[in-house]
């Protein structure tokens, strides 16, 4: 069981989920008017919505690895789960049983909620996911670009869902200025969350890079450090986390003016120490040691992010 729960990534899943609910229970505080009282992340559909996207993301991990056994020999040969824990056999019948499960719940969402979205977003995942492990991971940039859209998709979700229930809840309501005010706040959200996600996973996708160089040559990927070198390649990947501490400036304006108070400010304090630190770690000596730390940096900045709506609907609370 260890071993599967290692395979899937477990952890990363974990903060997938998190994500999801911190950014839908702060959806239902905003719209508190529209629904009645029932906070939309209590319903069973939502919950549906969430480990759908959850088991789409472990398959995808499973797939991953099992296209990369012999890069993961030479890269992590401790860490490498398939073929040594897990026949091959059952990881692509694991990767299966969890799309088929996924995809399902798409189509009752789409059934239920009356929307093509979730059916063709869960497709587009399960496919890019397949082709990405098989051959894009180790084509020049667009397998960073792919699998930093896949992981942005997942604020993105949210804001579908929500923006769907509350634009039929406030036509129903025949209220013109909140519909004109809130009808796509959700889908600002969801984007504004996905556009930190996707900026901060190529940057950490890219340091992946510079750690798996050994293992990416036997397999002839044409990867960012292998094309043009691991110092440009670290020079990226610092930009684009010095862009990521840039993008918290409107919301230090906000504060400013008031708007927000100070608790909801402590994520956007501790992703901007953790950027430091990783911009940091980033300009020391290129190793292993190192890169693996500013991996954890860059994760950590974006986990800090991620959970902002939640310490912001505590102060819609209070």
């Amino acid at each position: 069981m260890i071993h599967f729960l290692r395979l899937i990534r477990s952890v990363n899943l974990l903060i997938i989920a998190v994500t999801m609910y911190s950014v839908g229970a702060y959806l239902d505080i905003v719209y508190a008017d529209y629904h009645d009282g029932v906070m939309l992340i209590q319903t069973f559909n939502f919950f549906l919505l969430v480990i759908s996207t959850v088991m789409i993301a472990a398959a995808g991990n499973i797939i991953n690895d099992y296209f990369d056994v012999r890069a993961d020999r030479i890269n992590r040969p401790e860490g490498t789960i398939i073929m040594k824990h897990i026949k091959r056999r059952w990881a692509i019948v694991f990767h299966w049983v969890l799309n088929f499960l996924a995809f399902g719940i798409a189509i009752h969402l789409g059934l239920v909620l009356d929307t093509f979205w979730y059916v063709f977003i869960h497709l587009l995942s399960i496919n890019l996911l397949w082709i990405y492990s098989m051959q894009l991971k180790r084509t020049l940039v667009v397998g960073n670009v792919v699998i930093a859209l896949l992981t942005a998709l997942v604020p993105v979700l949210v804001g579908i869902y929500y923006q769907d229930y509350f634009r039929t809840a406030m036509l129903e309501e025949a209220h013109p200025f909140h519909l004109n005010s809130y009808q796509f706040f959700p889908l600002y959200i969801g984007y504004g969350l996905g556009i930190f996600a996707f900026i901060l996973n190529w940057a950490r996708e890219i340091v992946k890079d510079m750690e798996d160089v050994k293992g990416d040559l036997v397999l002839k990927a044409r990867t960012i450090p292998i094309v043009y070198g691991l110092q440009k390649a670290r020079s990226i990947a610092i930009g684009f986390v010095f862009i990521v501490m840039t993008l918290t400036i409107p919301i230090v304006w906000f504060w400013s003016m008031g708007y927000i108070d100070g608790f909801a400010l402590l994520p956007l304090v501790l992703s901007a120490i953790s950027s430091i630190f990783t911009l940091k770690v980033l300009l020391k000596p290129i190793n292993n040691k190192n890169l693996r730390t500013a991996n954890i940096g860059i994760k950590l900045t974006m986990i800090f992010g991620m959970i902002l709506p939640l310490f912001w609907m505590f102060q819609l609370l209070n």
